[in-house]
């Protein structure tokens, strides 16, 4: 029970990095972007260039990181260029990213147990567990996020953006792009979605087309939870 526990634990923490992705537009643009499913699921980039292409598991997650980012550009696109509604954009980008992911993964699921991954590179540097590597990097890796979101939202742009959210109307006034704002926290969230996603991948040690079934739902539960 103890190991189940640990294993749980241990998703749990790479989850919360989608979490915090969740919490930039669902709570400081008070948008539900549902671009989440689809964005999460784009961390199959990272099981395809370890198990294709032999890339070093920590760029694959960066690339993962980048093919989420890209997602919520496009969703930032739809918004703000063709004005279309923030949540039918997302489901737009989110439906549209069920047929990308599949043409990037070529089939439903791409197993990696035969590959190295960040994980089991640290468990055999230390010698724990893959279970507790896991939590330790993903608790770090949230604290490294949260620290540094904390730096960035006290910043200008970032003090824009949550003005943004909290009253749009006057913070256009002053002069302030509010497409800008709202494509940059779109990326950025997708960002950390994607880089939830592939470190999961890494950590499950396989990816599948459903893996970001409903995780919109777990983002925003988790939120309500958290707050």
């Amino acid at each position: 029970m103890l190991i189940a526990l640990q294993g749980a634990v241990s998703q749990g923490v790479l989850w919360g990095i989608m979490v915090l992705g969740v919490f930039i537009t669902f709570r400081l643009l008070d948008i539900p972007d549902m671009t989440c499913d689809g964005s999460f699921a784009l961390g199959c980039v990272c099981a395809v260039l370890i198990v294709n292409n032999n890339v070093d598991p920590l760029l694959a997650v960066l690339a993962g990181m980048c093919a989420g980012a890209i997602a919520g550009a496009v969703t930032g696109i739809l918004t703000t260029v063709f004005e279309i509604p923030a949540i039918l954009a997302g489901i737009l980008t989110q439906i549209s990213l069920w047929s990308i992911n599949l043409r990037i993964m070529g089939k439903s699921n791409t197993p990696i147990l035969a590959k190295g991954t960040v994980f089991s590179a640290v468990s055999n540097m230390t010698g724990l567990p893959q279970s507790t590597v896991a939590i330790i990097l993903g608790i770090l890796l949230a604290v490294a996020i949260v620290a540094i979101l904390y730096w960035f939202f006290g910043t200008e742009i970032g003090s824009a953006l949550r003005a943004t959210g909290n009253n749009e109307y006057m913070i256009r006034a002053l002069g302030v792009n509010t497409n800008s704002t709202k494509m940059i926290a779109l990326v950025l969230s997708n960002a950390l979605i994607g880089l939830s996603g592939a470190l999961i991948c890494q950590s499950q040690k396989y990816a599948d087309i459903g893996m970001g079934t409903g995780a919109i739902v777990i983002g925003l539960a988790a939120i309500v939870i958290g707050e």
